[in-house]
């Protein structure tokens, strides 16, 4: 019971911070200096993992379905397959994962020391409110470069796909690519945008919430840095599920 109700409370103060910066997006001063500074750390930053990550899943994902494709004579799929996973499903789903496990650790772990030595308190008794100095310029990074982030590990996953169809599974390129082309229009892509925005949110708040409610001193603030990235990686996958149902009613149904 005491489980429970530490995460009703801890889901309330997180809805209370969101409510806070959502609030403080409209109201001067705009910290855009600190906004396009997190873009890059948070963004770029992450540029390489998320290539090798989804180079390597449309890689296994090519292997895998065109040797069950194989049983039945219809490897001229893969294309199709792998590119509707990694729209729909993967790439929003990895990319905001490893966000969380790189980005959403480094929020906690950066805002956490920044509490734990007092830094946030002086800034408070300067007259800066640290939600707009501190979680608004991240919130709005992650916001932004998790669906720049997601294309990107879209388009690895697909080319990554197409190497191994091409080179070990001997299929023309022609045929992946109209495959992969009859695979995407416009409602997919929308589907695909629209996951990422909404992870890359849950991602920054929660690493945000975590930082700044570390106790403990330097002990807390690893506690922390472990907590934001296991809930901010759990609720990432079951919002996934609900989104994706919401997704297929809406978008997505043929």
């Amino acid at each position: 019971m005491n489980f429970i109700a530490r995460g009703i409370d801890q889901l309330q103060e997180i809805t209370l911070l969101s409510w806070r910066a959502l609030r403080g997006l409209l109201k001067p001063p705009f910290y855009m200096r600190e906004v396009i500074e997190q873009m890059d750390l948070l963004g770029v930053g992450s540029l390489a993992i998320i290539l090798l990550t989804g180079l390597a899943i449309g890689g296994v994902l090519a292997l895998n379905t065109a040797s069950t494709f194989q049983r039945f004579g219809a490897t001229s799929f893969t294309g199709e397959v792998v590119t509707l996973t990694m729209v729909r499903e993967i790439g929003p789903l990895l990319a905001c994962v490893m966000l969380a496990g790189r980005v959403g650790s480094g929020i906690a772990a950066e805002l956490g020391s920044m509490l734990v030595s007092e830094q946030i308190d002086a800034m408070r008794a300067l007259g800066t409110d640290p939600v707009k100095k501190l979680v608004i310029p991240r919130l709005i990074a992650l916001v932004i470069m998790a669906p720049v982030l997601t294309v990107i590990c879209d388009m690895a996953g697909v080319i990554g796909g197409m190497s191994v169809a091409i080179q070990l599974m001997r299929q023309p390129s022609s045929v992946f690519f109209a495959s992969t082309k009859a695979a995407l229009d416009y409602p997919e892509i929308i589907g695909g945008l629209i996951k990422p925005v909404v992870f890359g949110y849950i991602v920054g708040i929660v690493g945000c919430y975590m930082g700044l409610s570390t106790t403990g001193g330097t002990v807390g603030v690893g506690r922390s840095t472990t907590r934001s990235v296991v809930v901010a990686s759990i609720t990432v996958i079951v919002v996934d599920f609900f989104l994706s149902k919401l997704l297929l009613a809406v978008l997505l149904t043929r």
